[in-house]
């Protein structure tokens, strides 16, 4: 099974319609200690499953280096998305550290770049917005990257309209990188729309809803002492069994097709539409190969109309201030 392709913006960027995220080769997830990420990412390739995400955030570090040594051979399969900008984690009533100056930008480049053992990547994004820097300023230090041929796409992540509107004035954008899955619907009113009227595609992370829609989690103690989900508020106590029903529908409609749950899930973010691709993570080749057949599912107009009245209890983010935000005009 080879999965279809899909483009993102404008530019020529083309990927596989389902993408990996590499979270999961950090530790964010509890690690990944006995499992090899070069068989993960091979399988990935040889499935057409060839946007790997990642940032230079995740590990830190880890995750890109980790790329780098599994791609070696296969550059030319793969496509390359990482990302700059976070500095320090959120944590409870601070939305974490960001830095998107030029000077960051320009070192931040460089030292991906020799994580990952290439001479350019893909697709970079700026992971969050800096509420102190006029994105102008950042994305004219990203298109400089573009002009030397160390990056050859823009993107953006959780941002604001009106910063999407204002970077995209000052180079193309890609793709824009959200939280968008059935359980996070946020996006559609605002962000999706300019997204569409300015020609970036979208990139889908937590499209499985950090695991819980695929049916696996049903307790709390399950998830790794480690894991970033257990201070997540969707994972908390009455939010965690209020969603455990949510899931219900999906596997329903999961047993009806003889599929599985998760399959259904990024079967209905791809349904969104033919410039969105999904990156869930994982750290496990069998589950990979489950992600990377979601291709396959059809829905019905029943099943999607089903689908878009699940809900879920909690935010969707640990901290809401780390998200959307816009950032200061520049200076007259």
């Amino acid at each position: 099974m080879t999965i279809p392709t899909r483009e993102l913006g404008a530019g020529g960027l083309t990927a596989g319609a389902v993408g990996l995220g590499c979270m999961s080769f950090s530790g964010a997830y509890g690690g990944f200690e006995g499992v090899d990420p070069t068989d993960v990412i091979g399988r990935a390739l040889d499935l057409g499953v060839t946007m790997l995400d990642t940032a230079d955030a995740y590990g830190p570090g880890i995750s890109e280096q980790v790329i780098g040594e599994a791609i070696k051979g296969r550059r030319d399969e793969v496509v390359i998305a990482t990302k700059f900008g976070i500095v320090g984690p959120p944590r409870p009533g601070h939305a974490g550290e960001v830095d998107g100056t030029p000077a960051y930008v320009r070192t931040a480049i460089d030292a991906s770049l020799q994580r990952l053992g290439v001479d350019h990547v893909d697709l970079y994004y700026q992971h969050r917005a800096d509420p102190d820097v006029p994105i102008e300023e950042t994305v004219g230090a990203m298109a400089e990257l573009v002009a030397a041929g160390k990056v050859l796409h823009l993107g953006l992540s959780e941002a604001a309209t009106g910063t999407i509107r204002r970077a995209a004035a000052v180079h193309p954008i890609a793709a824009l990188q959200s939280e968008w899955s059935l359980w996070s619907r946020d996006i559609e009113d605002e962000v999706v729309p300019t997204c569409r009227e300015l020609g970036i595609g979208l990139v889908s992370f937590s499209p499985l809803g950090r695991g819980f829609l695929t049916g696996r989690i049903t307790t709390y103690d399950e998830l790794p002492e480690r894991d970033m989900r257990r201070v997540h508020p969707r994972f908390q106590a009455e939010a965690f069994e209020a969603n455990l029903a949510s899931v219900d529908t999906v596997r329903e409609i999961a047993d009806a097709h003889g599929v599985a749950p998760g399959q259904v899930a990024l079967a209905w973010v791809l349904a969104q539409g033919p410039d969105v691709i999904p990156i869930p993570g994982t750290k496990r080749v069998a589950y990979l190969e489950e992600n990377a057949g979601a291709t396959a599912v059809e829905l019905s107009a029943d099943d999607l109309g089903r689908l878009d009245a699940v809900t879920a209890v909690g935010h969707r983010a640990v901290d809401p201030g780390w998200i959307y935000r816009e950032t200061p005009l520049p200076s007259a």
